[in-house]
């Protein structure tokens, strides 16, 4: 594949005409089987990222353009975050929990199952200006082998969870098919859920107790199947799916589209400025210098 692939912003709506960046995507890495999970590294300066049907995950260095393995085996890792503490967080779909990587390279297990029983296969995750951790848990791995281990569910179904500071693990929503990227607004009294199943993203009221209200479909999916989200400074919701990045205003609009060349799982934004896009699609990562920037949250 070429370093380099013409970046095309698609209208739809006249408040998308403001929106661009650079005329290209610069492919950084193409050699996966299904990418997902970026996570950016501000004090690195790196993005770590899943392969998750190779089993291991990668990083690419933003100082030398270098990918190398990060850690293999990945226990089939898929999303990951970085804590408020700088540390990574990771969903290890293989091993069914949620885990932290400290500083010194030891890996911490955050949770793996829920009132007794095992979870499914936790599939993203962000955190709350309170410590909280919000993550989904569809079973994507273990449905087959293929990006995780076979085997039966023990919760009745794919669910949201959140994951306290002192270890608690609380169902938050138990009306999904599979819950999928998740991400909150900028004062993160907002949690949009992806519904990868149906099609849609919904939107969700966070309450001071930390239980959701609502759970509206806040917009449709009409390309591929919707995965990852982020949320940009305007508030506008960026969604992985199969033709590109689509672009929501907060009304709920499609308002245009960034196309990618591959189906897109999902994205950050990293860089010093926040206005960096790191997309994984597929088989390839791409990055993109964008004139908007990524959501600042509460610390």
């Amino acid at each position: 594949m070429a370093d380099r692939v013409k970046a095309v912003f698609e209208v739809l709506d006249e408040r998308f005409r403001r929106v661009g960046g650079d005329d290209y995507l610069e492919v950084l890495f193409d050699g996966g089987r299904w990418l997902e999970g970026p996570a950016y590294f501000p004090a690195g300066r790196y993005l770590v990222f899943s392969d998750i049907p190779n089993d291991r995950m990668l990083r690419w260095d933003e100082t030398t353009g270098a990918v190398g393995v990060f850690r293999q085996p990945a226990n089939y890792s898929n999303g990951h975050t970085v804590d408020r503490r700088g540390r990574l967080v990771s969903c290890e779909q293989g091993a069914r929990r949620v885990t932290r990587t400290e500083f010194d390279g030891s890996i911490t297990v955050l949770a793996d199952q829920w009132q007794g029983r095992k979870l499914n296969s936790p599939n993203d995750i962000v955190e709350r200006a309170d410590g909280s951790l919000w993550f989904t848990d569809p079973s994507y791995g273990i449905d087959s082998d293929y990006e995780g281990n076979r085997a039966e569910s023990e919760t009745d179904g794919c669910h949201v969870y959140r994951l306290d500071p002192d270890g608690a693990v609380t169902r938050v929503a138990d009306d999904f098919v599979r819950p999928n990227g998740l991400a909150f607004s900028a004062d993160e009294r907002t949690l949009y859920i992806v519904d990868t199943r149906g099609r849609h993203i919904r939107r969700f009221t966070v309450r001071d107790n930390g239980t959701l209200a609502g759970g509206e479909v806040f917009a449709d999916c009409g390309a591929g199947n919707p995965d990852g989200i982020r949320l940009d400074e305007l508030g506008r919701v960026w969604l992985a799916a199969g033709d590109g990045l689509h672009c929501f205003d907060p009304d709920g609009t499609l308002l245009g589209k960034l196309r990618v060349p591959e189906v897109c799982a999902n994205l950050t934004f990293g860089g010093p400025k926040r206005n960096h896009l790191y997309i994984c699609a597929t088989s390839s990562v791409y990055s993109i210098r964008v004139n908007f920037n990524g959501a600042r949250h509460p610390r």
